[in-house]
């Protein structure tokens, strides 16, 4: 209802506005200069489209710049048939508006936007070009120059409605062969390390930058496993090799890390930051375990999915995908407390790891249950689905791990436990 009262009150600015215009126009009916350039565009029905074009682009809406047009010719202000013209125009200008904001969209987004500018542009050029060499055609809309505009833009986009739908199918499949995503817009950019050699000197700084690196190391595996749970519905080779990739790129970045943290403790550090710089260096090694789960487990379990041409039960895929969704949802909350440092979320995240313990157990169970029923899906798939539950949790613990430095320092972490609130 807010959306439909909005779309009300805009329209009736539109009419307001529209009124505000007539009033101002009114002393533009006998100038002879307005009268000379209206003159000109009834004469060159080229120039009046452009501007149609132009102004609808101008305003952003082709509703508001054929209001004017139809204001204008009600007023004779503006001849009819360089009102059709400009009308036209607009139908034109009002398509382009779409098409330059999905300049950047994906093809598959931006194809049906192409159709919509070839048929609607088409198909104005075409009325403007009929108009041009037939102008008595527009008596047959209307006894008045303001009902035979409006009436144009109306016959106009129900012909073009009707006398293009059997041609949108065979314009999407030209489409669809010429405007094709690249395989190398898929690549991941190259990423710029948060490790400044520079700072070397001076440890605080230093260790703010692993810790920076670090993060980036997380939202690259969040963004695998993202990719990853997808796989085991449609296995995607191109997809495939971007986690494969992406998981190079994480031990990378986790050799330069320990080398990068070990340049740091060379000269030796104070206490606080010496065991700063092995907390990083642990959640590093945690965050590469994770990427390896994803990548050399769970990788491969979605292939030989696809390679045996074997599928899940309709309850066990439902299951890993709501355990991938937990474990995703902790992900992202190691990545705040990553950020944060805060030791409520901190507290949270580590609880979660024993929540999801117990979830994986539940999960495992109900898969044994129905390998007892018999249920064929379950039976093909028994190794893959159990080994699929056990490399999310370890990708969760790997997470979780981020936590427990700053429950330490909190005094919310006894020894092994989370301290009871």
């Amino acid at each position: 209802m807010r959306q439909i009262g909005r779309i009300l009150i805009g329209l009736a600015l539109i009419f307001v506005s529209l009124d505000m215009i007539r009033e101002a126009t009114s002393p533009l009916v006998g100038n002879p200069g307005t009268q000379a350039v209206m003159a000109y565009l009834a004469s060159d029905l080229l120039t009046a489209f452009i501007l149609g074009a132009g102004f609808a682009w101008i305003v952003h809406s082709s509703v508001a710049a054929v209001l004017l047009f139809v204001t204008l010719a009600g007023q004779t202000v503006l001849p009819t048939t360089a009102a059709a013209g400009m009308i036209l125009g607009a139908n034109l200008g009002g398509a382009l508006i779409a098409y330059v904001f999905t300049l950047t969209a994906p093809s598959v987004a931006r194809r049906m936007i192409v159709a919509n500018v070839a048929l609607r542009g088409g198909g104005a050029i075409l009325i403007t070009l009929l108009i041009s060499a037939r102008p008595d055609l527009l008596e047959q809309l209307g006894s008045t120059p303001a009902r035979q505009s409006i009436n144009l833009h109306l016959a106009f986009n129900l012909v073009l409605a009707i006398v293009a739908l059997p041609f949108v199918g065979p314009l999407m499949a030209v489409l669809n062969r010429i405007m094709v995503d690249k395989t190398a817009d898929n690549k991941p950019m190259v990423s710029v390390s948060a490790l400044d050699p520079s700072v070397l000197d001076r440890p605080q700084r230093g260790l703010d930058c692993a810790a920076r690196e670090l993060l980036g190391m997380g939202q690259k595996i969040e963004q695998m496993l993202s990719a990853v749970e997808p796989l085991y519905d449609q296995w995607d080779t191109a997809a495939g090799k971007l986690i494969r990739d992406q998981d190079a790129e994480i031990k990378m970045m986790h050799l330069n890390v320990k080398l990068y943290l070990a340049k740091l403790g060379k000269k030796g550090l104070e206490e606080d930051l010496s065991r700063r710089s092995m907390e990083l260096a642990s959640i590093s090694s945690s965050l590469d375990s994770a990427s390896d789960a994803i990548a050399r487990i769970m990788l491969e379990l979605a292939k030989r999915l696809d390679m045996q041409k074997l599928k899940f039960s309709s309850q066990g895929r439902k299951e890993i995908s709501d355990f991938a969704d937990r474990v995703q949802s902790n992900v992202q909350l190691a990545l705040n407390v990553m950020m944060n440092q805060n030791p409520a979320e901190a507290r949270e995240l580590v609880a979660a790891k024993e929540k999801v313990r117990q979830v994986e157990q539940k999960l495992q169970r109900n898969h044994i249950g129905r390998l007892r029923d018999g249920l064929s899906e379950s039976i093909d798939t028994s190794n893959i689905h159990q080994e699929t539950l056990r490399a999310l949790k370890q990708i969760n613990t790997a997470f979780s791990m981020v936590g427990y430095p700053i429950l330490l320092k909190s005094g919310d972490l006894l020894e092994s436990r989370l301290a009871e609130t």
